[in-house]
């Protein structure tokens, strides 16, 4: 009996997408994602980054990548802090939702390292801090579930 296993390679070209509202927190989010590039052994010049204005704004660049046939793997970083004001629930619901979609509808792997905490704190203990590197995590499963994708093609 088969058994199929996502392994930390290269898997083609991956495309990290970083929010750039709370950029203190995705620049080191970004930094996580990279360095797990570079342990998968991708090379530099086979990662490309592209900057949106926001969390919201995740989905659709997704989107745009998955759709181009480049990727083999999306990384998608970003990080919603609560506010006063239900923002944050919208927020964080609709963009995860959309990064869903993005597999859903192009088969593409999307990693999510989006960041949904209570404040500032929490944000920086998930980006590096005592809680670990969440764009690492992110960008961990991408690359893993992007050859598992690619085993499972070449299994037909």
């Amino acid at each position: 009996m088969p058994e199929f296993d996502g392994q930390l390679r290269p898997v083609g070209r991956v495309v990290l997408i970083v929010s750039r509202y709370n950029e203190l927190v995705t620049g080191k989010l970004l930094a996580g994602a990279h360095a797990c590039c570079k342990e998968a052994g991708i090379a530099d010049d086979h990662v490309d980054t592209v900057w949106v204005p926001g969390a919201f704004e995740l989905g659709v660049a997704a989107l745009a990548a998955a759709r181009s046939g480049r990727y083999g793997a999306i990384v998608a970083l970003g990080a919603v802090i609560r506010g006063e004001t239900p923002h944050f629930d919208f927020v964080a619901t609709e963009t995860t939702g959309q990064l869903g979609n993005v597999v859903g509808a192009t088969g593409v792997p999307v990693g999510v390292g989006l960041l949904t905490t209570d404040d500032m704190d929490q944000a920086l203990a998930r980006a590096g801090g005592a809680a670990g590197n969440k764009g690492h995590e992110a960008c961990d499963a991408a690359i893993r579930a992007a050859d598992v994708v690619r085993q499972l093609r070449e299994a037909r």
